[in-house]
């Protein structure tokens, strides 16, 4: 499979903006039914997703440049490109989590969102497949793909566009059920950080902390989070969780 396309950014942008899109439309608030609860969950997610934004650049440049442990040269060209899922994550779900009681927002963790998410994440790397970004190291084999420079590499975009396809599927199937409710992102965030730290062995990015890529370090820092807030939820909910269901919101309890 071969690679060279000439508008990069064009190829990187559109699968990005078609991914932020699909999460954007599709109606994961519809359980929300009180108006002030959907405004507070509506400036949560804002919060999120700048938080996320933020910090989608600083593991990046931490990651790629080792800042601020050392100068960045060219800050015109690290600005506008490259950005970390895993930053992403772990600055959203951090801030999230900070902001839920200055909001006071109530209810469990939309799980809904959670199930949604990983599909928006494969079609974004979708985008990283066509651009050659977050590519794999050489590998001679049948699933291959080669970029401008001939180099036949391992095609870790695709592999993590099938892990993220999979996720989904898996999220869909606890809310359809209503397993693990208001733990679905946790539980993303293990599977995640798992997936991540493994296939940092295969992916071309620098192992400038040890025997380990700064992505990896921050992996193991998802898996904690993630597990660490599965098992508060999941043994030690909130009490107010108790009247909830994803098909009866808290309108009444909560006025």
């Amino acid at each position: 499979m071969y690679f060279d396309l000439p508008d990069i950014y064009l190829a990187y942008a559109i699968p990005i903006l078609l991914g932020l899109l699909v999460g954007v439309l599709y109606p994961v608030t519809q359980h929300i039914r009180d108006r002030r609860l959907r405004r507070q969950y509506y400036l949560l997610q804002l919060i999120t997703f700048v938080s996320a934004i933020v910090g989608a650049k600083l593991v990046f440049l931490f990651a790629e440049y080792r800042w601020p442990l050392e100068p960045v040269t060219d800050w015109h060209r690290t600005l506008y490109t490259g950005r970390s899922l895993v930053g992403a994550l772990i600055f959203g779900f951090l801030a999230a989590e900070l902001a839920k009681p200055l909001v006071r927002y109530p209810l469990p963790p939309n799980d809904r969102f959670a199930a949604l998410l990983p599909f928006s994440l494969a079609i974004g790397r979708v985008g990283c497949l066509l651009n050659g970004c977050c590519r794999g190291i050489p590998y001679d084999g049948p699933l291959s793909i080669v970029y401008a420079d001939g180099i036949p590499r391992h095609p870790t975009q695709v592999y993590e566009i099938v892990f993220q396809l999979c996720a989904g599927i898996g999220a869909i199937i606890l809310v359809k059920y209503k397993y693990l409710t208001g733990c679905v992102f946790s539980l993303y965030l293990i599977c995640y950080g798992v997936f991540r730290f493994l296939i940092e062995f295969i992916r071309e990015t620098p192992k400038s902390f040890g025997p380990f890529s700064a992505y990896q370090w921050l992996s193991l820092l998802m898996i904690a989070l993630g597990a660490s807030f599965l098992v508060k939820r999941h043994f030690f909910p909130p009490a107010v969780w108790n009247t909830y269901t994803a098909s009866k919101p808290l309108a009444a309890t909560l006025e």
